[in-house]
């Protein structure tokens, strides 16, 4: 783990960081300086009195001081709510200057980042006018922030038919413009802004219509993405719906009177800047959200120190105001340490199957039968039997993959046609065989995918099959003198098992900045998720396909994380004085590790295989216990700031976080300096996540857990529950019980984890804590133990 030196502004210069995070400040060379749009961290404090407000400061001959001779900036966004500073295009020589202006106290590269992309809420455990939905009205006094692509108002799911008044203390707005006036927002959308500064900068003014698509500059949606996770969190009840006949019933958010506010943030094909994204935190807090949204993310191995993550950063900012955010874990998977959104202030999502399905059925000439999935919904196959045909096999790598212009029309016109997953949209490969003239395809899994399957609603007949079955498939294309296949679609299967299984794609830990912060957090439904979906394109998002859906049908993080900011909307409206980490911890500690057969979650891509913890952090969250959770692990500002300090932040560092003065306890910079290990598990986390280093062998962590339960007199033993092979590892815990009373609310214990001796290349052992208090409380944390090998 990085550990900044003194003094902090010299860190921007350190090879290590730019490694770690976006290229900083640095110049191009070579004619003129290309410009680049920078994010600055200023001291709020430093502003002369003289100007009325900061954006005036930044704008000034004075702060432009610092360069000589330069011209007054021109700042893209100025944000003043969860981080002090602004955004601005310069050349990166510009940009060095200012960074050694005195009041500016970080600065880093703009970025894009990616977008990580019913039944579902009662595959939760939300029922009507029962539980939590009944005991929190659906969430109708809670604002869920979505910082996303935007919205498509008119979609029944932001009805506002039968809600209350908006509540008095939103002081969000509606920002009008092209397809999209003022009175879009209703009593539902209660929200809604854009923010182009940062899009515009990095890819030209014009780029929002430049790349063919239909876009808006408006919180209109014209990608389709931030409708769905909008709605999947909050959408209000609408029935009849379906995906062209696919998961029809009534459609609803986990939290479906909850009010939407909607930050358009992301633009199609583009992806999302860090500089807009941080807008959209600053905007959502000075608004007013209770939860935010953010199915975003920095892709696998982006391990950006908390203090140059703009997430983080906004993140912090919302959640010491009593924000609760969501964030999703990344569609890395399942690759180790694939995870992403680590800050352990936010909560990470992660994906599981529900008991859903949408089977399909390839039959082979010789009469095997391979199961797959689609959500084709046009006509069918018009002949019993096709010509099956792999363009790998003569194409090479490109027509193997049915990239554009890789496959030869003569070779594959009326036939279907083998495609490997990869490197393209599993969709474009469709119009790809498609417009080759191809009748229909099979899209098949590699090494990477494994048996983990999603549904698409292709442009022609397909079907997806795991890695077994594709292999079959092409071994039978190969070798077949005139080889045959049909596809056959078999509409919408519920109550399948096991469920839920940790999607293949949904990322997995270890945590890849500091191990000792257990992510993801848990798991959430992720896959065939149904949601509205945007008027401007069809169900594939292919600008080709002409077809136009009110719902559709995805899968990712990106659809689990809604599902969370959800069930958080929900625990706040029942628990108005919980904070964001007692919701995370009744999330995390009521989380199941069952599937609905009574075995253990399973993994997509490893069918048979146990689900660990790395997969799905505590669990699949429900909402049954979670409401009543018995004890939570809270924390708050100077915990996170504790954090910090222990994984050897310098307080410089640490105060772009926290926008505030810190001042690291001296047993920390003590420590440090005797060359100690940096540590953070000591954080009051509902996980627990022990690393064993060099040779040290044994380690204590402490916890406090505080009893919201309705017995203010209660009394918990702990359980310890560890895998059958775990190299020799003890796990102790003091006290064995926990007695409260309305006098003693909090109570705190130490767990021990001891292993005889340094294994080499020794496998995690994982296993749980359980509280119970014997009366239906069963306080549930994780355990995972990893050694950490010496250099």
């Amino acid at each position: 783990m990085a550990t900044p030196r003194s003094p902090f502004l010299l860190l921007l210069g350190l090879a290590l960081v730019a490694l770690t995070a976006p290229a900083l400040l640095r110049a191009d060379g070579g004619g003129e300086e290309a410009r680049k749009t920078y994010i600055f961290r200023v001291d709020h404090g430093a502003k002369p009195s003289v100007f009325p407000t900061h954006a005036h400061w930044y704008a000034s001959a004075a702060f432009a001081s610092a360069a000589p001779g330069a011209a007054p900036l021109q700042p893209l966004h100025v944000y003043g709510t969860v981080f002090h500073g602004f955004s601005a295009s310069m050349p990166a020589s510009r940009a060095e200057e200012l960074r050694r202006h005195p009041a500016v106290l970080a600065a880093f590269e703009d970025r894009v980042r990616p977008l990580h992309t019913t039944r579902s809420p009662q595959f939760m455990g939300l029922r009507a006018r029962l539980g939590l939905w009944s005991l929190a009205d659906y969430g109708s006094d809670v604002i869920v922030g979505v910082l996303d692509t935007g919205v498509w108002p008119e979609r029944r799911s932001l009805s506002d038919r039968n809600l209350p008044p908006v509540p008095a203390r939103w002081r969000g707005g509606c920002d009008a413009g092209p397809g999209f006036p003022a009175s879009s927002c209703n009593r539902k959308l209660v929200g809604a802004r854009f923010f182009s500064q940062g899009h515009g900068a990095h890819f030209g003014a014009a780029a929002v219509a430049s790349n063919g698509s239909v876009e808006f500059m408006s919180p209109r949606d014209a990608d389709g993405h931030g409708s769905h996770t909008a709605t999947t969190a909050a959408g209000s009840v609408a029935y009849d719906a379906s995906m062209e006949g696919y998961a029809s019933g009534v459609a609803k958010g986990v939290a479906p009177k909850a009010r939407v506010a909607a930050y358009k943030v992301c633009w199609k094909g583009a992806g999302c800047m860090d500089s807009d994204i941080l807008a959209g935190f600053d905007r959502a807090v000075a608004d007013g959200v209770d939860v935010i949204s953010v199915s975003i993310g920095g892709g696998s191995g982006v391990t950006a120190p908390f203090y140059l993550d703009p997430i983080a950063i906004g993140a912090y900012g919302a959640v010491s105001r009593g924000v609760f955010v969501a964030t999703s874990a990344g569609n890395e998977g399942p690759t180790s340490m694939s995870v992403t959104n680590l800050a352990p202030w936010l909560a990470t999502v992660g994906a599981g199957t529900i008991d859903r399905n949408f089977p399909a059925e390839i039959v082979l000439g010789d009469g095997r039968r391979l199961s797959g999935v689609s959500l084709y919904s046009g006509k069918p196959l018009a002949n019993s039997s096709l010509p099956l045909y792999y363009p790998g096999r003569t194409g090479g790598l490109s027509a193997s993959l049915c990239m554009e212009n890789s496959i030869d029309p003569s070779l594959v016109k009326g036939k279907i046609v083998v495609c490997d997953r990869g490197s393209s949209p599993r969709v474009a490969k469709g119009m790809v065989v498609k417009e080759a003239g191809g009748a229909a395809m099979v899209l098949t899994n590699g090494e990477a995918n494994g048996e983990g399957l999603v549904g698409d609603a292709h442009v022609l007949p397909a079907c997806a099959v795991g890695e077994k079955e594709g292999d079959a498939v092409k071994a039978y294309a190969a070798n077949a003198s005139n080889p045959t296949a049909t596809i056959s679609f078999g509409g919408t299967v519920v109550g399948v098992k096991p469920a839920p299984v940790v999607a293949s794609f949904s990322a997995r830990g270890p945590n890849g900045l500091v191990p000792e912060i257990l992510k993801p957090d848990f798991i959430a439904p992720g896959v065939n998720i149904l949601a509205a979906w945007t008027g401007a394109t069809g169900p594939t998002g292919l600008e080709g396909d002409t077809r136009r859906t009110e719902f559709n049908i995805l899968s990712g993080t990106s659809m689990a994380c809604p599902h969370a900011s959800g069930a958080a909307a929900l625990l706040m409206s029942a628990h108005p004085g919980w904070s964001p980490a007692a919701i995370r911890s009744a999330l995390m500690t009521t989380a199941i590790v069952t599937d609905n057969r009574g075995g253990p979650v399973g993994d997509e891509a490893e069918p048979g295989r146990g689900a660990t913890p790395f997969d799905y952090g505590a669990g699949h969250i429900t909402m049954g216990k979670a409401l009543d959770p018995g004890l939570v692990y809270d924390a708050g500002e100077d915990d996170y700031v504790a954090f910090m300090c222990s994984i050897g932040y310098e307080p410089n560092a640490i105060e772009v976080v926290t926008h505030k003065p810190v001042t690291c306890p001296a047993a920390a910079a003590t420590s440090r300096a005797n060359g100690g290990s940096p540590s953070g598990s000591d954080l009051n986390y509902p996980s627990i996540s022990v690393v064993l280093r060099g040779g040290n062998q044994s380690r204590t962590v402490t916890r406090t857990v505080t009893n919201v339960g309705a017995q203010a007199s209660a009394t918990y033993t702990a359980r310890v529950q560890m895998a059958s092979t775990g190299a020799g590892v003890t796990v102790s815990v003091k006290p064995q019980k926990l007695v409260f009373s309305p006098g003693a609310k909090k109570q705190s214990f130490a767990v021990t984890v001891t292993a005889p001796s340094a294994p080499a290349a020794a496998a995690p052992v994982y296993g749980f804590l359980v509280w119970s208090d014997g009366g239906g409380h069963d306080v549930r944390s994780p355990i995972v133990v990893t050694w950490l090998q010496p250099m």
